[in-house]
């Protein structure tokens, strides 16, 4: 993952309401969460919770799948490990020379 890759997902991740609502959707599991849930769940008004849905997308953290008439999201987990190892991989680099 590209720095700017990592970067945007950070960003993301680090206004509160969309880290709420990630952590939500990572609860949940591979099987997601009806976006109604979250709603309820947050009590965030549904204009809002769209827009930090599509945020965390954009930065590809997230995924969303339609079931009849439920909209469910689900975590992108390979990404958030690359986010994570990206971080993790440079621990305590410099020590080593």
């Amino acid at each position: 993952m590209q720095l700017e890759q990592v970067a945007k997902a950070l960003k993301e991740l680090g206004h509160p309401t969309r880290l709420a609502i990630y952590k939500q959707v990572v609860r949940a599991g591979h099987k997601g969460i009806p976006v109604g849930d979250i709603q309820q769940e947050l009590e965030i008004p549904g204009s809002t919770l769209s827009h930090h849905i599509s945020s965390l997308s954009s930065a590809n953290l997230i995924t969303q799948r339609r079931e009849g008439r439920t909209l469910y999201c689900s975590a992108l987990y390979e990404n958030l490990n690359t986010v994570i190892d990206f971080l993790q991989n440079e621990c305590c680099i410099d020590e080593c020379e």
